[in-house]
């Protein structure tokens, strides 16, 4: 829904009230990331009532079409934020204790600034968080232990981008309401700055 409870800019954003039960899922959707071409950029702000704790979660869903229309999936899970490959169950850092060293917490009743650009022809992604490059959330091509070596054992990784959707989908029955504001989806930089 539309809520004028909260805002991060202006007087109005997205609230996704996300029931409890095991895979609930509640989610926008948006097809026009299919037409921006091989390099994405997006940013959104998102507010969640409650941190991201030890269970897996999702927030934003990306369709793969590269990928059997598999889901490319930003979340978190022990307790930080995550990037995770339906297909296979890749998990960006590794769930390993230094992997999530690398990541970054997703605080309750915050506005967070995320960002992030994938090229599917390189096959790297790249993450933002309120401006800082996140180098656990990173997939730049060569193979790093506890970050992105999983994710690169199954070959190349050119995902083709058919729809971005933010929400709520959880595998542990974890309640949340989330708020998101400024979304914004371009062929280079947005920055936090910019409404």
């Amino acid at each position: 829904m539309i809520d004028t409870a909260q805002a991060r800019s202006g007087t109005r954003s997205l609230r996704i009230d996300a029931p409890g039960e095991y895979c609930g899922h509640v989610f926008i959707q948006n097809s026009t990331i299919a037409s921006l071409g091989p390099l994405v950029y997006g940013r959104f702000f998102v507010r969640p009532s409650v941190a991201i704790g030890d269970q897996h979660v999702t927030f934003m869903s990306l369709r793969d079409a590269a990928d059997n229309n598999s889901e490319l999936r930003m979340g978190g899970q022990s307790g930080t934020l995550m990037w995770n490959r339906k297909s296979d169950d890749a998990t960006l850092p590794e769930l390993s204790p230094v992997g999530i060293s690398m990541g970054r917490a997703l605080p309750a009743l915050t506005w967070t600034c995320v960002e992030f650009a994938i090229d599917s022809n390189a096959g790297t992604l790249k993450t933002w968080v309120d401006g800082d490059a996140v180098t656990g959330l990173e997939v730049d091509g060569t193979a790093t232990p506890d970050i992105d070596r999983r994710w690169l054992q199954r070959g190349t990784w050119k995902p083709s981008l058919a729809d971005f959707k933010l929400g709520w989908e959880q595998y542990a029955n974890v309640a949340n309401t989330l708020w998101f504001d400024d979304i914004a989806l371009g062929t280079r930089r947005i920055g936090c700055g910019t409404p």
